[in-house]
C-alpha cells in the first residue's frame, strides 16, 4: 500500500509539473513582443491577409480558448508548424534533437570518467597541492563562459594551428551520404560501414564535446570531492580502518559506494543540463542541433518551435530527475 501511494504521488507530481511546463511554453509564445502573424505573412502583407491568417491560427480567440486548443494539440502530439521550415515542429525536433543528444552523451561520459576519479583523488589529498590544483581547474571550468572557451578553441585549433576541422557536424562531401538510423552520426557511419565519415564526424565533435565535458567535469569533480570528504569522515569508514582493512578496500568498498548513490542524481541532472545548455556551443560551432534550431526560430519570431523545444527539454529534465530518484531508491534501500 505505501508503494502504491508513492507511485500515485510521483505520477501526480509528474503530471502537475508537465502541466505547469505546458502553461509556461504557451505563454512564452503569447508574451513575446513580436507578432507571429506578421512573422508568417511578412510586414508588408495586406491587412485582409493578416486578419485571415490570424483567424486561421486561432489568435483572434480569447486566451483560455487558445490554451485549450494548445493542450488538445499537445495531447495528440502536435506541436504546431514551423514558419521557417514549413514542417511540423515534431518533424524538425526529430531531425535536430539527436545531434544535441550526441554531443551531450559524449560529453557526460567523458566528464564522468575524468571528474569522478579527480574528485576522489582530491578528497584523498585534501589541502595538498594536488587538491588545490584540481580545485583551481574546476573553478576555471565554472567561471569561464562557455562561448569564450568555444571561440578560443576555434581560434587556436582551427584558425591558427589548423589541426581541427571547421564548424559544422561534418564536411560537405559527407553530407547526406550516411543513412540516418539512430540520429547519432558517429554510430550511423559505423553501421553504414563508412569509416572515413566516422572519423570526420568524430573530428567535428571533438571541440564542442570537450568544451561541454570540461564544464560538466568541473561540477562533477567538485561534488564528488564533497561527497567523498563526508564519507571518509563517517563512522563506518573509521571502523573499517580500525579493523585493519587496506586503504584501497576502505575507499572503494566502503566509502565510494555511498558516494556513487549520490552521484546518480548529479550525473542525471548534469546530463539534462547539457541537453538544455548546449545552445551557445551549438551556435558557435554551427552544430545543427536543437539549440541552433531554437535560437534561429527565436530570432525569427517562429514561436511554435521555441515552445516545442522548451517543452521537450523541460520534459527531459523532469523525466531524468524522476529516473535519478528511482535509481537512488533502488541503489540505496535505506531511502525506502
Amino acid at each position: 500500500m505505501p508503494l502504491l501511494k508513492k507511485i500515485v504521488s510521483t505520477l501526480g507530481s509528474l503530471v502537475l509539473t508537465l502541466f505547469g511546463l505546458s502553461v509556461l511554453t504557451f505563454f512564452i509564445g503569447r508574451v513575446m513582443p513580436t507578432d507571429p502573424v506578421l512573422a508568417a505573412v511578412g510586414d508588408n502583407a495586406p491587412q485582409s491577409v493578416v486578419d485571415r491568417v490570424r483567424v486561421e491560427m486561432g489568435l483572434d480567440q480569447p486566451l483560455y480558448i487558445q490554451f485549450g486548443h494548445y493542450l488538445n494539440q499537445l495531447l495528440h502530439g502536435d506541436l504546431g508548424k514551423s514558419i521557417l521550415t514549413s514542417n511540423p515542429v515534431t518533424t524538425d525536433i526529430a531531425r535536430f534533437f539527436p545531434a544535441t543528444m550526441e554531443l551531450a552523451t559524449a560529453a557526460i561520459i567523458i566528464a564522468a570518467l575524468i571528474g569522478i576519479p579527480l574528485g576522489v583523488w582530491a578528497a584523498l589529498r585534501q589541502s595538498s597541492w594536488v587538491d588545490q590544483t584540481i580545485r583551481v581547474v574546476c573553478l576555471a571550468g565554472h567561471s569561464l563562459p562557455v562561448f569564450v572557451l568555444a571561440l578560443l578553441s576555434l581560434l587556436v585549433f582551427y584558425a591558427v594551428l589548423g589541426i581541427a576541422p571547421g564548424p559544422g557536424r561534418q564536411d560537405i562531401i559527407w553530407q547526406d551520404m550516411v543513412p540516418q538510423v539512430t540520429g547519432f552520426l558517429t554510430i550511423d557511419s559505423l553501421l553504414a560501414g563508412e569509416t572515413d565519415a566516422f572519423w570526420d564526424a568524430l573530428a567535428h565533435m571533438a571541440q564542442p564535446v570537450l568544451i561541454l565535458a570540461y564544464f560538466s567535469m568541473a561540477y562533477i569533480t567538485r561534488m564528488t570531492r564533497t561527497f567523498m570528504l563526508n564519507a571518509l569522515g563517517g563512522e563506518f569508514v573509521i571502523t573499517a580502518r580500525a579493523k585493519g582493512l587496506s586503504s584501497r578496500r576502505v575507499i572503494w568498498r566502503h566509502a565510494f559506494p555511498t558516494v556513487a548513490v549520490q552521484l546518480v542524481t548529479v550525473l542525471a541532472l548534469t546530463y539534462a543540463g547539457l541537453l538544455e545548455g548546449a545552445v551557445v556551443t551549438e551556435n558557435v560551432f554551427a552544430w545543427p542541433g536543437l539549440g541552433q534550431y531554437l535560437t534561429t526560430s527565436l530570432m525569427n519570431a517562429d514561436m511554435n518551435p521555441v515552445a516545442g523545444a522548451t517543452l521537450l527539454v523541460g520534459s527531459v529534465y523532469v523525466l531524468l530527475n524522476l529516473l535519478a530518484d528511482l535509481l537512488y531508491r533502488l541503489w540505496d534501500p535505506r531511502v525506502k
